[in-house]
């Protein structure tokens, strides 16, 4: 199959396909004499398989280590474990973090009762009073899906 094809079949858009085979998370496919990228059903495996590890929320370096070891089934899969709890790990302390977003965020809320001027929202007063005790705003290391 094509790249298009490929896509199709996967939900994958073509760029991110791309953008994997350069990170060499999936093989170089065969080429046609015209230089058309020839797929099997093997990529399309492949690729579903780096999908649903990217759906778990892990790093292309955890990725690599997965398929490593998926090339290789008769190592012993010590390390995958040890990565899995350490993604478990990471995952536990971001809930963690969102939690007290969520908390703060919340507080925030607390503080605007209704329609009125920005110059007299609560939540500009927050933001702005948090921001001046820091002297700026503080970084959480806010990450939207990725890390």
């Amino acid at each position: 199959m094509k790249i298009g094809e490929l896509a199709n079949v996967s939900g994958t858009p073509v760029e991110t396909i791309r953008f994997y085979e350069r990170e060499s998370l999936l093989p170089a496919p065969e080429r046609t004499q015209s230089n058309y990228r020839i797929y099997t059903q093997t990529h399309a495996d492949r690729l579903g398989f780096i999908r649903q590890c990217r759906n778990l929320d892990m790093t292309l370096d955890e990725v690599r280590i997965l398929l490593r070891f998926k090339d290789a089934p008769q190592e012993d899969c010590g390390e995958v474990d040890a990565m899995l709890d350490a993604h478990i790990g990471h995952v536990a302390l971001r809930i963690r973090e969102l939690h007290r977003l969520e908390k703060e965020l919340r507080a925030l809320r607390s503080r605007c009762h209704g329609r009125q001027a920005a110059a007299g929202c609560g939540i500009f007063q927050g933001i702005e009073m948090a921001a001046g005790q820091t002297g700026q705003v503080p970084s959480r290391g806010h990450v939207r899906g990725a890390h």
